[in-house]
Formats: structure tokens, C-alpha cells, sequence
């Protein structure tokens, strides 16, 4: 057991630091593009745009991201009870549930939800264009008024021992959660590390047809959103599967030292018990 808790460790922690590699790196591109949500919050250019605009939630779409390995700790449980916490606003059968991985899709077929679509979470390269289909999906929803509200359930990859489960309000867009996205987004170190506040200008003019760029950005700032957080659920992923196995590394060390322990004093009582029955034995005979 020791020997491939220590191998699922070490095979994690290789996977941990690639997969925190591409969500640091990342993480400059996102702010730099859901920046661009601010700027033109400012004009109102985007604030009459279909998928900003906010309304009576009788319908929500819930992206649940999780693993569909486990042994990674409380991760994945962490992300469905957040999911669970959130679907239990609204009344079950108003609540359409997209689970990206087979924890959380198992967890909430089991319990009657309506799984709308549901993804494999098996590889680390996953690229953007699979979260772009998803993006597009979720906006043709929230247009066709089948959704009122979209949000992103997820593991927010803070350091190797801290991945916090959280709640994210894709649609509408609107400037409080693109900030609280890019909060969650900063990297430990480097010039995208200072946390400015996102202003934006008092006026900001947008040529060719307004309609026919926020048709294509808006989606386009959702897609990098879902791809951010599916950046975040992978390192959070590795990150716990190491500290999990690390700890079962540890107890099978504690387990077989403890055994050893209780072996030798089961063998020394039974050497003295012998030595005592010999000894026992010569003084019967020389009686």
C-alpha cells in the first residue's frame, strides 16, 4: 500500500505542477480580456446587450466542475455541496445542471436533477474550443430565456494545501462579478500580481456595429471564464490528490510501525514465555 500511495503522490505532484503552470499562465490573458467587459461597461455599450441583462431567476443553469478520479480528499464533495447548496435556492425542476466530470453528474442524476449535458474530465490539455461549444450553449439558453441566471461551480485553486469551492455568476455579465473573477484570477508574483481595482473610462467608443461585437465578445469573455475555471478545478484536482496521498503515505508508515511495534512485543512475550516454561521445566527436574 505504501508503495503506491507514494507513486499516486509523486505522479501527482508532476501533474500539479503542469496543470499550475497553465492556469498561472493563463491567468494575465484572462484579466487582460474580461478587463475589456469594464472598459465598455463604461460607455453602456454592453449593459443593453441580451446577456447582461438581469431578470426574475425562475430558471437556473448550474456548470458543476469536478474530477471523475477520486482519492483527492474533500475536493470533489466540497464542489458538489456548494452545487447542492446553490440548486437548493430554486425548485428542482427549474434547475438544469451541466456537469463537467463524473462525480458531480453521478451525485446529481442520483437525485433527480435534470443533467441538461454532461463532459469528461479525464484529460489536463483540454482546449478552449471545447469550452467555447459550452459557452455558446449556456448564451443561446440564456437568450432563449430557458436559463435566467448561469452559474460556474468550481474548486478555486489558492495554494497546494488551499483549494476553496466557489460560486460564480456567469449570466448575466456584469462588472461586480468580472472583478470578483479577476480577484480570484491573480498570481502569487509578477507585474499581473498588483490587485488594481478594473475603472472603467467615463466614455469608450466602439466602431462598426455595436450589436455585431457584443455578439461575438460577450460569449467569447464567457468561454474564457468557463476555461479559467476549468484551469483552476485541475490544479485544485492534483493539488489534493498529492496531499491526500501524501497523508495515506504517511498513515501506512504509522500503520506498519505501530504493527511492527505489536509484533515484537507479541514475539518478546512468547520468547519469555518460553524461556520462563524451560527454566520451569530444570528446576522440575532437578526436584
Amino acid at each position: 500500500m505504501h508503495t503506491v500511495t507514494r507513486a499516486m503522490e509523486a505522479v501527482s505532484a508532476v501533474k500539479m505542477r503542469k496543470t499550475q503552470a497553465t492556469a498561472f499562465a493563463g491567468r494575465p490573458y484572462a484579466r487582460a480580456a474580461l478587463s475589456i467587459l469594464a472598459r465598455l461597461s463604461g460607455a453602456g455599450d454592453i449593459k443593453g446587450h441580451v446577456l447582461a441583462t438581469t431578470r426574475p431567476v425562475d430558471k437556473v443553469a448550474i456548470v458543476v466542475l469536478t474530477s471523475d478520479k477520486g482519492l483527492a480528499g474533500a475536493l470533489n464533495s466540497g464542489v458538489i455541496k456548494a452545487a447542492a447548496l446553490e440548486a437548493a435556492k430554486y425548485p428542482k425542476d427549474s434547475v438544469t445542471i451541466f456537469a463537467y466530470g463524473k462525480k458531480g453528474m453521478e451525485y446529481f442524476s442520483r437525485r433527480g436533477f435534470t443533467i441538461a449535458k454532461s463532459f469528461e474530465n479525464k484529460r489536463d490539455d483540454v482546449p478552449l474550443s471545447v469550452m467555447e461549444e459550452l459557452s455558446r450553449e449556456l448564451s443561446t439558453g440564456f437568450v432563449n430565456k430557458e436559463y435566467d441566471k448561469v452559474v460556474g461551480v468550481y474548486s478555486d485553486f489558492k495554494s497546494t494545501f488551499e483549494q476553496i469551492p466557489t460560486v460564480h455568476t456567469l449570466l448575466p455579465l456584469t462588472l461586480e462579478s468580472v472583478e470578483e473573477l479577476v480577484r480570484s484570477i491573480r498570481p502569487a508574483k509578477g507585474k499581473w500580481s498588483e490587485d488594481h481595482r478594473i475603472a472603467a473610462p467615463s466614455s469608450y467608443e466602439v466602431e462598426s456595429s455595436q450589436g455585431e461585437i457584443m455578439s461575438v465578445l460577450v460569449p467569447r469573455l464567457v468561454a474564457i471564464s468557463l476555461y479559467h475555471m476549468l484551469l483552476e478545478a485541475k490544479a485544485s484536482e492534483h493539488s489534493a490528490r498529492m496531499v491526500a496521498m501524501k497523508s495515506a503515505s504517511d498513515k501506512s508508515k504509522e500503520v506498519a510501525r505501530d504493527l511492527t511495534r505489536l509484533f515484537n512485543k507479541v514475539r518478546q512475550a512468547a520468547i519469555t514465555r518460553e524461556v520462563s516454561e524451560i527454566v520451569g521445566g530444570r528446576e522440575a527436574l532437578s526436584t
